[in-house]
């Protein structure tokens, strides 16, 4: 085994150990629905669930198991936050409309890696049956391209290998913090994660964070929630345009164990550590002056 290869393969074993993940861009799933359709998916560990738009799909924990009930409500796109023991993930939800019915045709991604790879000098990608995403991440520009494209559903967490320069994380950082502090919280990347710290006033003003956190960052990072929640109840709607009465995260229950969904978006599906090492960041030793994290 090469130098390069031995460093890669121990960093994504350091990982295993750390303590969770904290979900970005890209989704680490995507899952499609019916509007008037339900789907069930079997998960390990469930804390809670947040559907971002309630409008378009619901989520339910269903009593005495682990199992998720997913609800089409009407055609969109829609995300769900999962959470459980300290991290989580993220899906993507596509509600079809009703069968005979026509669909919105999906966004081309052409154009959005085209771009990335103007912004990004370096980028590789493949797509098909094994996707793949490999690039490094020097200037705000290429940050700003890879998030576009990743929006869509190219790419999955598991399918990336990215890294971040140090001044490219500072940047994401910084656009991050405002929002964090407004909730009472503050983050900081430590060693080879993100640190979440601070005291949050309800359930939901920590989802929020959460939803912030996916919402500006690009890539994985491992994540230690050292937040105190105050009070009890359900989460609120993630700061989305339905209103907060909608949107019920004890209720719109399930969430995850540390790590993704791989496969099993049809049948049972279990977030299990070992799945999230593609698309985390981590920090590499770097030679001075530069310092980057990389992401497995």
């Amino acid at each position: 085994m090469n130098p390069s290869c031995a460093l890669r393969v121990g960093l994504a074993l350091l990982l295993l150990l750390l303590p969770g993940a904290a979900a970005a861009w890209p989704v680490d799933l995507s899952v499609d629905v019916e509007a008037g359709r339900e789907r069930f998916h079997k998960l390990t560990v469930v804390d809670w669930v947040q559907v971002e738009d309630p409008t378009v799909a619901s989520a339910e924990l269903l009593p005495g198991s682990n199992e998720l009930l997913l609800s089409g409500k009407r055609a969109g796109d829609t995300r769900v936050l999962l959470y459980a023991q300290g991290t989580f993930a993220v899906w993507r939800l596509h509600v079809r409309p009703p069968a005979g019915q026509a669909a919105t045709p999906e966004p081309d991604p052409a154009p959005l890696l085209a771009a990335g790879r103007r912004a990004c000098p370096g980028l590789e990608a493949g797509q098909g049956s094994e996707p793949f995403l490999r690039a490094t991440v020097r200037e705000g520009a290429c940050r700003e391209a890879l998030l576009a494209l990743l929006r869509t559903d190219a790419f999955h967490a598991r399918d990336l290998e990215l890294t971040l320069d140090l001044p490219v994380l500072q940047a994401q950082l910084a656009q991050l913090s405002p929002g964090l502090a407004a909730l009472g919280m503050r983050a900081s990347y430590r060693g080879a994660g993100v640190v979440l710290e601070g005291r949050a006033a309800s359930p939901a003003a920590h989802a929020r964070a959460l939803w912030l956190l996916f919402q500006g960052s690009l890539g994985r990072v491992a994540l230690e929630d050292r937040v105190t929640v105050e009070g009890d109840g359900e989460g609120g709607d993630a700061g989305t345009p339905p209103p907060a009465a909608e949107a019920a995260p004890g209720r719109d229950a399930g969430t995850v164990g540390p790590g993704s969904l791989d496969a099993g978006s049809v049948g049972p599906a279990s977030l299990d550590a070992g799945s999230l090492d593609a698309g985390f960041i981590e920090v590499v030793p770097p030679p001075a002056p530069a310092k980057r994290r990389r992401a497995h």
